[in-house]
Order: C-alpha cells, then structure tokens, then sequence
C-alpha cells in the first residue's frame, strides 16, 4: 500500500526516465516540514466569481523601485482575467494565459499585441485567480512594472478582502488531467499533475524545494482554502545575498538592475549559511517562507494561466521554477491533456 504523500510517477511528458525516478526517490525521502489539510465541503464557491467593486494598492516598482507602480481590481467585463495597461490605452488587455507568455527567463511576462504591452512578474498577482478561486477580474496597471511589498502580497489579499468578491449565477467550471503526468526537469526536479477523484474538487500542493543555501530542504502539503493561501501570500520573494549586493553595487551600472526595487524588507535575502535579514513564516525553529512563496505565488501562477475552469486534483513540486511550471502547464493545454471535471 502506497504511504500517505508518496505518488506514482505520471505518464512523462519530458525529460529522462532514470533522472525523474531519481528525484522521486530524494523528494520521497524528504520529510513534510508542515501539513495543513482541510476537511469538509469545497472551501470556495461552486459558482464563477469577481469582485464587488474596484480596489488600488500602490508601492514601489520591482524594476523601477524609485517609481510608485498601482494595481487596481475590479469587475472585469469579459470571462477571465485581463491586465489593462492603463498608460497605454490604444491597447487591447493582456488576456491571463499559456498563449499569452512572453517569457519566463527569471519571472514571468505576460504579454500581447504591441511588444510594450507587456506585465513583468505577474506570477505575484495571478496566484490569486487560484488562490482565491477568482474567477473573472481586470487588472489595470499604470506601467509594465508591478509593485514590491514589504508583507509579499498580503496588500493585495487585503484589498481583495475589503471590496468582497461576488458569486455570480453561472456555475464555476472544473477541469482535471486525464491521467497522471509527469515532467521532469534537468536539474533533478520535476512536476507532477494527478486526477482529481470524482465529487472532489479542491487542490492538494505538495511543494518541496532543496537550496545550497539557509534556506536549506523545505516541503509542505496543504489542501488550498483562502486560509492556506493567506499563508502564503505573506511570503516575499528570494534572493542570494551575492545578487543583492550586485545591484545595490556595481548591478547600479547595468539597465536591468540599475533600479531594481529589491530592498531588506521587500524580498528575503539569504547567504550560505544564514539569512540577511528577518525571514518571515516561522514554523518551530525555522522559516518556511520560500516555500510557502514557491507553491502559492510561484506554481499557482502557472496553474492560473490554464484559462477557462478551476483545477482540481493534486500537484506535486520538487525543486522547480517559472519556466518547467509554465512549459507544463502549456503541455497540459496545448495536448488536450485537460478533461471536464464535476
């Protein structure tokens, strides 16, 4: 009999069969650091949801941290979600989805038509599309560079919360994979998507990522509610302390990070043997924040990119990032791979 949080290997959809039953073994052998599983009825509404009404947060831009950057929810006018860049109103909105990635070189970039019509790291505010089973939201933004927080994105969760979110009439849609499937990655990593069982909708995240850092080994299993994903919402980006210390030094002389945003209270910096500053998220005698960041902020992004219906079923994460999220999460769409589920 298979042990609770131990799972098949799927049907591979890339990568080396030797290499992935190896990981499977190391990410086996790494144990839970914290479980938090939900019983009872599906946590969200069985039914498509927006918002009530319009809300702003501001701060300082990622990439342009000595500019205010402002994103405003609300109602969107079309099934989905669309980013609306507010300086650029000749425009058509960026729809959220596989077919509209750009890249995801070191974050995700969604973008559409005209090549400045674009959104950098989106994956902080498309989570909440899965984390919050929001379903049909526009996003307007006032430039291509979104906000950093000092609380990650627990602004956004708040603003979110204040307006309320509205269910609408029309039942919300649910989709599975087929059969279990499996992409493995190069870096001994690997993703792995189950089938949700029948009359079962929720979403079970078993994330686990291992960094030659502080930050060490972390693995978490959740069954995903508003409270789980407030959890993580909490959970700011990371960085090595080398690449802090780049831009904040001689990264000042280079366009790309002359005036990144990174600052001791917006992401986490972590060194080879400890933090650089205060990690957040402590469970016991550690912080689990990078990868509470990682399941919710990070995978859940890719999973929201899989337009038109909810997920449900099980994912399983080890030591994976933006690009293998979204190359699966496209395999998923663009092969069919993608069934009905009630």
């Amino acid at each position: 009999m298979r042990r609770m949080h131990e799972y098949p290997i799927g049907r591979l959809l890339a990568g080396d069969e030797e290499a992935v039953k190896a990981a499977y073994d190391r990410f086996h052998a790494q144990p839970v650091d914290l479980e938090l599983l939900h019983e009872g009825p599906y946590p969200f509404p069985k039914f498509r949801t927006t918002l009530r009404g319009t809300t702003s947060v501001s701060g300082p831009g990622t990439f342009q941290g000595r500019e205010r950057s402002t994103l405003t929810f609300g109602p969107s006018r079309e099934p989905g979600w669309w980013i609306d860049r507010a300086d650029m109103p000749e425009q058509f909105p960026i729809g959220v989805s596989v077919r509209n990635v750009w890249t995801t070189a070191r974050n995700i970039v969604l973008r559409s038509g005209n090549p400045h019509n674009y959104l950098r790291m989106v994956e902080h505010i498309v989570a909440f599309r899965v984390g919050l089973a929001l379903d049909d939201v526009e996003v307007s933004v006032s430039s291509g560079d979104p906000p950093l927080f000092d609380r990650g994105n627990l602004d956004i969760y708040e603003a979110i919360e204040k307006v309320g979110i509205a269910t609408t009439d029309e039942p919300a849609k649910f989709v599975t994979v087929d059969q279990p499937l499996t992409f493995g990655g190069t870096r001994g990593d690997f993703l792995t998507f189950l089938p949700a069982r029948p009359g079962e909708l929720g979403l079970r995240v078993d994330c686990a990522i291992s960094w030659r850092s502080a930050i060490g080994d972390q693995r978490i299993v959740y069954d995903l509610t508003p409270d789980t994903f407030r959890i993580g919402a909490q959970a700011r980006t990371n960085a090595p302390y080398k690449e802090y210390l780049y831009a904040r030094t001689i990264g000042k002389l280079f366009a790309e990070t002359r005036n990144l945003g990174y600052t001791t209270g917006n992401i986490l910096i972590h060194g080879r043997r400890s933090y650089y500053n205060e990690p957040h998220l402590i469970y016991g005698d550690r912080s689990l924040e990078a990868v509470w960041h990682r399941s919710t902020l990070d995978l859940l992004a890719a999973v929201a990119l899989m337009d038109g219906a909810r997920f449900a079923g099980t994912i399983v994460s080890y030591r994976a990032g933006h690009t293998q999220d979204v190359q699966m999460c496209s395999k998923l769409v663009l092969h069919r791979h993608l069934v009905p589920h009630s």
